[in-house]
C-alpha cells in the first residue's frame, strides 16, 4: 500500500513539474522590412513601409530582429500633419496602451528633439503608411 501511494505522489510531482514548463512562444506572423527599390512606389501607391522587421508571437506580444524587448502592443496611430494632403499611420510596437499621433509622428524620426522619442523599452517605431 506504502508503494502505491509513493508512485502516486511521485507521479502527479512529476505531472505537476512538467505542466508548470514554460514554452516559449512562437511566431505567428512575420512583417518583413520593405525593399529599398519599393519605397518610394510604396508610398506614393498609400501602402506599408515597414522600416524594421516585426513578429506578432503565439502568445500575443511583439517582437522585432535586434531588439531584447518585448511589447505588448502594435498600435496604428493615423492622423493628418499639419497641412498635409492625406492622412498618414504610424505603426509602433509598445508597452504603452495609448500614444497620440502628435507622439507618433515626432517619434518617428520628424522631430529634431530627443525628448520626443520613446524610450526603446516604452515603444519602437516599425512601419507607416
Amino acid at each position: 500500500m506504502k508503494t502505491v501511494i509513493r508512485i502516486t505522489l511521485i507521479t502527479l510531482m512529476l505531472l505537476s513539474l512538467f505542466g508548470c514548463s514554460k514554452k516559449e512562444p512562437s511566431v505567428v506572423k512575420t512583417y518583413e522590412t520593405t525593399d529599398l527599390e519599393s519605397v518610394d512606389e510604396n508610398s506614393e501607391n498609400d501602402e506599408w513601409v515597414t522600416m524594421v522587421n516585426h513578429y506578432e508571437m503565439s502568445d500575443g506580444t511583439w517582437k522585432t530582429d535586434d531588439d531584447e524587448h518585448t511589447y505588448q502592443y502594435r498600435l496604428e496611430i493615423t492622423g493628418r500633419m499639419g497641412d498635409a494632403d492625406k492622412d498618414s499611420t504610424f505603426v509602433f510596437l509598445s508597452n504603452i496602451k495609448d500614444i497620440t499621433f502628435e507622439q507618433a509622428w515626432k517619434a518617428s524620426g520628424f522631430s529634431s528633439n530627443m525628448d520626443d522619442y520613446f524610450k526603446r523599452e516604452d515603444a519602437r517605431f516599425v512601419a507607416m503608411k
